[in-house]
């Protein structure tokens, strides 16, 4: 009942990740519920209040819960912790990448802006980069493959860190350290460093769900590079069809 409540939240929160995971082996599914749960808790708790403290009592509550399965405490009632417990403890996945996520996510507590493109992809890489990461060890992956998703996950991220700069603008922030389109060359620079890595030639096939949550991110950061006006006008989009077949066609060639 707990994995069902995992995946029902992905689905609704998390479209890009849920279509991905559908992709994944049905066996494997399970696998990867309760981390994109799990990411999604977190990345929300700093939006859920006006009031600061609430954002980091919420974040602290993961923090905990991370805390109680490294120290093999009964896991917590709660439909994410409980299958995110019995997935760490299962697949003896690392626990400093989640920890990192957390802690990551206390940066949007601050309404100040990323001091500069440094520091933004540090964000990104222990939020959208260690997911990836820990995705991919879920479904079996070696460290060096692993690594490989996590470099592409934190491409991705900024993907969706553009998609999102009117939703944060509208808040109060303001997310870009630099143009645009600078970033997004950066971000396209990067996925392509990740491919061209020896560890992701031949990634097995069931490790590439993984890699299909970021499954927009090209077509999106090059879109951004041609024409960075669409980023504050909240307009870097795909059509549904292009966005759908992009996965289709990742899955049926067994590519990322």
């Amino acid at each position: 009942m707990t994995l069902a409540a995992c995946a029902a939240l992905v689905e609704r929160g998390d479209p890009d990740r849920f279509l991905a995971t559908m992709a994944a082996l049905p066996e494997d599914r399970d696998r990867l519920w309760p981390l994109y749960a799990f990411n999604l808790e977190v990345a929300r708790a700093p939006w859920a209040s006006a009031e600061r403290l609430i954002g980091e009592m919420r974040l602290q509550f993961w923090a905990d819960v991370l805390d109680d399965i490294g120290q093999g405490a009964p896991a917590r009632a709660h439909e994410v912790a409980r299958p995110l417990a019995e997935l760490v403890r299962a697949e003896a996945l690392p626990l400093a990448p989640l920890r990192g996520m957390v802690a990551a996510r206390r940066r949007d507590l601050e309404p100040s802006a990323p001091e500069d493109a440094a520091t933004l992809w540090a964000y990104l890489e222990a939020t959208g980069g260690a997911l990836a990461g820990q995705a991919a060890r879920a479904l079996g992956a070696d460290e060096a493959v692993a690594a490989v998703a996590g470099e592409a996950g934190a491409a991705a991220a900024m993907a969706s860190w553009l998609v999102a700069v009117p939703a944060l603008a509208a808040r109060g922030r303001r997310p870009l350290p630099e143009a645009p389109e600078r970033l997004a060359a950066e971000a396209l620079e990067r996925l392509a460093r990740a491919r061209a890595r020896p560890a992701a030639r031949g990634v097995p096939r069931r490790v590439l769900p993984a890699f299909w949550a970021g499954w927009r991110a090209g077509a999106l950061l090059r879109l951004a590079v041609r024409e960075p006006a669409r980023v504050a006008e909240g307009r870097l989009v795909q059509a549904e069809f292009a966005r759908r077949g992009g996965l289709l066609w990742r899955s049926l060639a067994g590519l990322w």
